[in-house]
């Protein structure tokens, strides 16, 4: 049964306040029926040195995402990986992780292919329970046998291919990635191998809004006035993209649950798809009037 939303006035301009809770509305929820709390971080040792209480983890990147294919999970082992956490199909489902909730996002977009109802991202994430002081714990919980059914993955209303952007070529496409990557500047500006590729730059026609414009430094979302200019040059049916897809669901939750946007797409093959294709069309430099001003916002 879900559990009642987060009431807090703070929300009320987003277009789906409902797709988010505040510290004090998970910290008064612990264990609540119903309630399953997920933690996904970058950074996957954060778990283990102290996580919210009754919160389980997953790895985004290993278990929600195939190692071989570097695609989505299919319909058995997204099935298989609820019913080992513990996750039931009517559950509300709060996802929270570290530096801003990106990896979080990723996961509460992977949920939203297989269609789970009820799944919010925790405002601020690890970073505002941490530095709020608020209870941790060591103790991993025991989520028990779940009985999530098999369902079937929608691949074609949050989720675009490349093909979807070859022929979308001159639409609204958005890059999440930081502004000397989108020039084509620095193309190594990660530590993870598996998001490097051989050419820098951008898609045509992309508009640089690197994903963290979305967030404040304490990492909780920026209030509707703020979002509705940083991403004023956004057009209709947007499809975001970053590296792996990862940084943009980040941007994909902002466009769809906080503004109302209709048709955003994630394109999860990303630059490193787009970068390491024989033949994709790529722009380096910045495109007029775009990149540079929306980067210094931040």
């Amino acid at each position: 049964m879900p559990v009642a939303p987060d009431p807090n006035p703070s929300f009320g301009t987003y277009a789906y306040p409902h797709r988010l809770v505040t510290t004090e509305w998970l910290s008064a929820n612990i264990g609540a029926p119903g309630l399953k709390i997920i933690e996904t971080n970058e950074d996957i040792l954060l778990y283990d040195i102290g996580h919210v209480p009754g919160a389980i983890k997953i790895d985004w990147r290993t278990e929600l995402i195939d190692p071989l294919t570097r695609d989505v999970v299919n319909a058995e082992r997204f099935a298989e990986l609820m019913r080992i956490k513990g996750i039931e199909r009517d559950d509300t489902v709060v996802v929270y992780g570290d530096k801003g909730n990106g990896t979080a996002a990723a996961t509460v977009w992977t949920m939203h292919l297989y269609g789970h109802q009820d799944v919010r991202l925790l405002d601020g994430g690890r970073d505002a329970w941490i530095s709020e002081a608020r209870d941790t714990t060591f103790e991993v919980p025991f989520a028990g046998a779940g009985d999530y059914p098999k369902v079937d993955r929608d691949d074609r209303t949050a989720r675009a291919f490349r093909e979807d952007v070859v022929d979308g070529l001159g639409g609204s496409l958005v890059d999440v990635r930081p502004l000397a990557e989108y020039t084509g500047e620095h193309t190594l500006l990660t530590d993870h191998e598996l998001e490097r590729a051989l050419r820098g730059g951008h898609i045509p026609t992309a508009v640089n809004i690197p994903w963290m414009t979305a967030v404040g430094p304490d990492s909780r979302f920026r209030p509707r006035a703020e979002l509705d200019v940083v991403y004023g040059a956004v057009g209709a049916a947007p499809i975001v993209y970053g590296r792996v897809g990862e940084r943009s669901a980040h941007t994909w939750f902002v466009l769809t649950f906080l503004l109302g946007i209709e048709g955003v797409r994630n394109y999860d093959g990303s630059w490193t798809e787009w970068g390491n294709a024989v033949g994709m069309p790529i722009v380096m430099g910045a495109e007029p009037g775009t990149a540079p001003e929306i980067a210094a916002r931040r």
